[in-house]
């Protein structure tokens, strides 16, 4: 039997706001976590999701793809996607990426 690991992701609703921290590292265990719980706060009824980056050190290609699925599912819900406490480095990658295009960045 393998053990599988689960990364765990605090999540905090907040009226029609749900913040989603994003973890220190955020790579494919971790990008699955958040995106299910982004989903389930949509479904919710979840009207603006906020990623909360302050503790995350590394993005890496995996993540951002799974960050894309996060802000389509929000769009297709009519929600609005914001990042926040995002570092500098990470901003940079954003923006090279051109996922600032679709997001808000606090």
């Amino acid at each position: 039997m393998q053990n599988v690991e689960i990364a765990t992701i605090r999540a905090e609703p907040i009226g029609e706001t749900a913040t989603v921290y994003a973890g220190d590292y955020l790579n494919k265990l971790s990008g699955e976590t958040i995106e299910r719980e982004c989903r389930q706060k949509l479904i919710a009824g979840a009207k603006k999701l906020v990623v909360d980056f302050s503790e995350t050190e590394i993005v890496n290609s995996i993540g951002v793809s799974i960050l894309l699925g996060v802000i389509d599912a929000a769009q297709d819900a009519g929600a609005e996607v914001v990042f926040s406490e995002v570092k500098s480095e990470t901003q940079e990658l954003f923006e090279m990426l051109g996922l600032t295009n679709h997001v808000q960045l606090l």
